[in-house]
């Protein structure tokens, strides 16, 4: 969900319209059109189904327009509304009247499933319990969903008739907060997007009562009895300084506590951010951008006095494995939200450096090329011999019984275009790069790219006003090391390692049509190792080149995955390549396998092993698991040539 940050008073940054920036060919361009004309309708179907999903059925029962029980899962009135904000992107993208006018009819059967006094839950509805009677039922997480998308609709489509819903359903909120304070039963709701969408149901209608409503459901936290971490409520907010629990609760939080910081500032806020923050992308954050590690997680580690039993957690530093790495979507997704809004608190490169590998790796991961099948979590390891009885399906699949990320990819991928650009007074910041035209006051731009497989990045004027003038903030991503920006006037800037993760401001003055600013990312192939406290990484090393990722999969190795062993001096060729019907780019080289006999106990003595040079292609993770099931690979070993030095033996 993007920020619409007109009313907001902590950031000089503002969003463009929505349809102000729009892809216009490559990478993203094939991207939102797979979402929008495959995963939007396939999703849909899912919703609509009585048999599979029973969610539209939900609301019906709840409206008494159909007979029967709740069925399916208890957040699924939240992962419809999530659905319905891709639905209008595609439908406006696309021009589909019939779409936009299915989204008008659920919208009308949400208002007559909603309850007189504003509140809407189908299960509580269906079954006549009680608000907040547990918190696990997600009903407060469901109407975050429904403020976000309610407000989405009304800035897409110019309608008040989803927002009406909207604010009812947040007024009776408000009444549930009052009435449990009253009694001294406050409770946290879990996987708070109602921070997010109160806020922003706030910037929508300029109504300061839910503004102050937000505050107050995050200063609520402080008075939960026996909190957990698994829902972030053991220590109060402002003490908090580390990363902890579920990770889809913990990103949606800080995204939402880093909104309140947006329109009302608060030093202790941003201390809890900043601290956070640094406590994921220095010890809890994954290559790939995924995050939450662990299926199953104990918090704190190893403290028998205080143990609590944590899922889709984050664990202790540096406790990242790979064949188990959970990294749900919807975590993933979370950390979007999350670093898009420390963007607007603070411009440093270094959050949509991270929002960019979170996108173009994990995030991509979740969905097939085609657009039909859905990962919930992102191993960074398949290893067809260990048999694991984990919770998810090992490979995409239609359908889970938690369907939550399947939405979220969806409204995630068709709003893309929206972290392409930012702008404020006569300045435009440049966020993830694709080929794509700019709408600003009086300028049009196009930026041509192949990006992400390849650096140089043209923006160009296609028209201005006469006398027009804007600053250009290049961002320089953290893994570019040399290039060059060239002017308009032809000067050249060469990049150093000392410009990488930063914004480098380019004056375009008087802009004339034809005029450009290029930007050359030098984009080599690099093995990249990890912090030697992580152990499953001891020695090995992953490739990437430019923001991607690459992973080694079955089909293109000649030779089982694990007798492979990197060589770090390779040299690696970029070579195009078709998965699925997407074209790409793969890494070729050259890898040795090491014939290791096993004795085929725990363990056995070592042996010599025989070692045979290979040719293999890596391909970028986004893009695994689209063809036949088999084994895949991030890391990798690595064999370092030690010299020796005989004189130094003596």
């Amino acid at each position: 969900m993007i920020v619409d940050t007109a009313r907001t008073g902590h950031t000089k940054l503002g969003s463009l319209p929505w349809d102000a920036v729009k892809w216009t060919g490559g990478f993203w361009k094939d991207i939102t059109d797979t979402a929008d004309k495959v995963t939007v309708p396939h999703l849909r179907n899912m919703f609509d189904s009585v048999s599979i999903s029973h969610i539209v059925e939900n609301f019906r029962i709840c409206a008494g327009e159909a007979e029967g029980s709740f069925d399916g899962t208890v957040f699924g009135d939240g992962d419809f509304y999530k659905w319905m904000e891709s639905a209008v992107y595609a439908a406006k993208r696309e021009n589909d009247e019939e779409l936009h006018s299915a989204l008008e009819s659920y919208i009308a059967l949400i208002g007559r499933a909603q309850r007189e006094d504003g509140y809407i839950s189908t299960k509580q509805i269906i079954n006549g319990s009680g608000p907040l009677s547990d918190v696990n039922d997600f009903e407060i997480y469901n109407m975050g969903h429904m403020f976000t998308a309610a407000c989405l609709y009304k800035r897409l489509t110019g309608s008040d008739s989803f927002l009406s819903i909207a604010e009812k359903a947040a007024a009776s909120l408000e009444g549930i907060y009052h009435s449990a304070m009253e009694k001294g039963e406050v409770k946290t709701a879990v996987c708070p997007s109602h921070y997010m969408g109160l806020i922003e149901l706030y910037r929508t209608t300029g109504n300061k009562r839910w503004l102050d409503l937000a505050r107050l459901a995050i200063e609520l936290r402080d008075s939960v009895k026996d909190g957990t971490d698994d829902n972030q409520d053991r220590e109060k907010l402002l003490e908090q300084r580390k990363i902890k629990g579920h990770a889809v609760r913990a990103n949606y939080l800080y995204a939402g506590v880093a909104d309140l910081y947006l329109e009302e500032g608060g030093e202790g806020y941003l201390e809890v951010l900043q601290s956070v923050w640094d406590d994921l992308v220095s010890t809890k954050l994954y290559i790939t951008g995924g995050c939450g590690a662990l299926y199953n997680g104990a918090s704190p580690y190893g403290n028998f006095f205080s143990h609590q039993l944590v899922h889709q957690a984050y664990g202790y530093p540096y406790q990242l494995p790979n064949i188990t790495a959970y990294n749900e979507t919807c975590a993933d997704i979370g950390l979007v939200l999350w670093a898009y809004r420390m963007f607007l608190i603070d411009q440093k490169a270094e959050y949509f450096d991270v929002l960019e590998r979170t996108l173009l790796n994990t995030v991509l991961s979740g969905v097939s090329i085609d657009g039909k099948r859905f990962f919930y979590e992102n191993m960074l390891r398949r290893d067809e011999r260990v048999k694991l009885d984990l919770v998810w399906p090992l490979t995409r699949t239609e359908y889970i019984t938690s369907y939550c990320c399947p939405p979220n990819l969806s409204r995630t991928l068709c709003e893309s275009s929206e972290y392409a650009a930012l702008v404020s007074e006569g300045e435009l910041y440049l966020g993830i790069y694709g080929s794509a035209e700019i709408a600003l006051d009086g300028i049009t731009l196009s930026e041509k790219t192949d990006y992400p497989f390849d650096g140089r990045i043209v923006l160009e004027a296609l028209d201005a006003e006469e006398g027009k003038s804007l600053a250009v903030n290049v961002r320089v991503p953290d893994w570019c090391s040399s290039g060059c920006i060239v002017f308009p006037d032809g000067k050249e800037r060469k990049l150093t390692p000392a410009d990488s993760s930063s914004y480098i401001k380019v004056e375009w003055k008087d802009i004339r049509k034809g005029e450009a600013v290029t930007v050359t990312l030098d984009m080599p192939a690099i093995l990249v190792g990890a912090d030697s406290r992580v152990e499953e990484d001891l020695n090995q090393a992953a490739l990437t080149r430019g923001p991607l990722v690459y992973c080694l999969e079955g089909a293109d190795s000649p030779v089982p995955l694990d007798t492979l062993v990197f060589a770090p001096e390779t040299e690696w060729t970029p070579v195009g390549k078709a998965i699925a019907g997407r074209d790409i780019v793969a890494l070729r080289g050259r890898a040795w396998s090491l014939q290791r006999k096993e004795g085929g106990r725990l363990y056995s003595p070592l042996r010599t092993a025989e070692a045979e040079e290979v040719e293999v292609e890596l391909v970028p993770y986004a893009f695994w698991d689209n063809r036949e099931y088999g084994d895949m690979r991030v890391f990798l070993p690595i064999a370092y040539q030690f010299a020796r030095n005989e004189n130094k033996r003596k």
